[in-house]
């Protein structure tokens, strides 16, 4: 028996495959399906089966993919009611991959279809308990994602079912079973994922807050405490996992045309797309395609795709850097963004080669703006972390207002006045002013380093450091 882990840290997304004697299944698979399909290959096994926890909000499932050029049949838990052909398994079902047994377990409360997926081995022993959403390393699955989907279902229902899945489900288990989650620390289907991937289920219930004992109302107002609002592109996440999508292939045909200067500006115009530059903040800052936005492709890319980009049907131009358009039509459609519609061929500098029109972000380093803030104690700092990570530690006297909410909050921004605008280390402010910039805000001007340099400079007064588990 193989099992293995296949872990994307991008979304913080754990997809698992299991083999034995030739025969293979894989559970909750990304979009992205060939890696699966060679995995496989190379093994001479065959894939029997897709098996989905639930329908994710946060990423778009190759279920559809995979089934189709494998053969696998689809599979799902009770309730579930996809619209597509899928077995839709009865709670308590085994089903037989060669030598090795999977054991279906219905655990509604993340979602209502959720399920966990029980591996027994060779002997008929539990080996593994895939969760899904239901159960993380420190955390449990949220339970507020799931309410519009069925009538006169709550926030406050959902938890209740997930208090009952825990308690009759998974802690009567054996500790010795290693519990495989779906998600891990950056994940915003829960609020307090550790960063491991694995753990004994006896250690978990030890250590999880939401695994020790309490009464049914208290673990409902624990876990709903402190839940923030989930980014707007999940319930299109959702639809798309339910109802089906465009074959990855298709997207990433139509994604990755190559476009001259002059055919990407013209396309630009006639389709009134987004042009999103996903190079480093660095070299974004030091020239740019006016009213382009960055979100850099090396760091939490997509997440913040999904959170900053309103329509998820929204056409979309890249600019990127050489030999990586094909990387990121893929982890856009990760995310349900399957309207990318061509890149910029040569990148940023054959539209500067060619004169055409560039603009660039004033930056200054930590040690600059303490010399100005000497001079004018007026200046504005503008902090765009988290408001648990500013309410953790900031520079005192700078206002917060979280990249994650910029879109309700752009009118709190005054285009008069001139900002100082950081985050952690450099990447989320550069978003941040990248993306007021093309609405007209030019007064915005970067912090080389983020909070991180402007701590270290000690020229700077620093709120009392509170560690952000205690604000949860």
């Amino acid at each position: 028996m193989k099992i293995e882990q296949i872990y994307t840290g991008c979304l913080a997304q754990g997809a698992y495959y299991i083999e034995s004697k030739g025969e293979a299944v894989v559970i909750d698979p990304l979009r992205e399906v060939q890696p699966y399909l060679e995995k496989a290959q190379k093994n001479g096994a065959s894939i029997k089966y897709v098996l989905e926890t639930h329908f994710h909000a946060d990423f778009v499932s190759g279920h559809l993919d995979l089934a189709k050029k494998s053969g696998a049949t689809i599979v799902f838990g009770p309730t579930a009611q996809p619209d597509f052909d899928a077995h839709i398994a009865r709670d308590g079902e085994m089903l037989q991959v060669g030598n090795v047994s999977i054991q279906i377990l219905h655990t509604p409360g993340h979602t209502m279809e959720s399920t966990c997926y029980l591996l027994h081995d060779e002997q008929g022993k539990a080996v593994g308990l895939f969760t899904g959403d239901t159960l993380f390393i420190g955390d449990v699955g949220r339970p507020d994602l799931a309410q519009k989907v069925v009538a006169d279902l709550t926030q406050e229902k959902l938890a209740a079912h997930l208090y009952e899945s825990l308690h009759n489900k998974i802690l009567p288990l054996a500790d010795d079973i290693i519990v495989y989650p779906a998600h891990g620390a950056g994940s915003a289907c829960g609020k307090n994922m550790s960063k491991e991937t694995t753990d004994t289920l006896g250690n978990q219930k030890r250590t999880n807050y939401a695994l020790q004992p309490m009464s049914k109302e208290t673990f409902i107002a624990k876990v709903l405490d402190g839940l923030m609002p989930p980014p707007a592109f999940f319930p299109e996440n959702v639809r798309m996992n339910i109802k089906g999508y465009t074959s990855i292939d298709e997207v990433l045909s139509k994604g990755t045309q190559a476009l001259s200067p002059a055919e990407f500006e013209a396309t630009a115009n006639d389709t009134h797309a987004l042009l999103l530059d996903t190079r480093s903040a660095e070299d974004f800052a030091r020239g740019f395609i006016p009213n382009s936005i960055n979100i850099g492709v090396d760091g939490n890319f997509a997440p913040w795709v999904g959170a900053l980009i309103p329509d998820i049907k929204q056409p979309i131009l890249l600019i990127a850097d050489e030999g990586r358009a094909e990387e990121i039509v893929t982890r856009l459609a990760r995310v349900g963004y399957d309207n990318a519609i061509g890149f910029l061929q040569g990148g940023f500098e054959a539209w500067e080669k060619e004169g055409r029109e560039v603009d660039s972000i004033p930056r200054v380093t930590a040690d600059e703006l303490a010399d100005r803030l000497a001079a004018d104690p007026a200046l504005r700092i503008l902090d765009v972390r988290k408001q648990s990570e500013h309410l953790s530690e900031h520079v005192i006297g700078s206002e917060n207002m979280a990249l994650d909410y910029i879109n309700q909050h752009t009118s709190d921004v005054s285009k008069d006045k001139t900002y100082y605008v950081h985050c952690a280390g450099g990447y989320r402010s550069m978003i941040f002013i990248s993306i007021l910039r093309a609405r007209g805000y030019n007064n915005l001007i970067d912090i080389q380093g983020g909070f991180a340099a402007l701590k270290a400079t000690g020229r700077f007064p620093i709120s009392d450091f509170v560690c952000p588990t205690t604000m949860l």
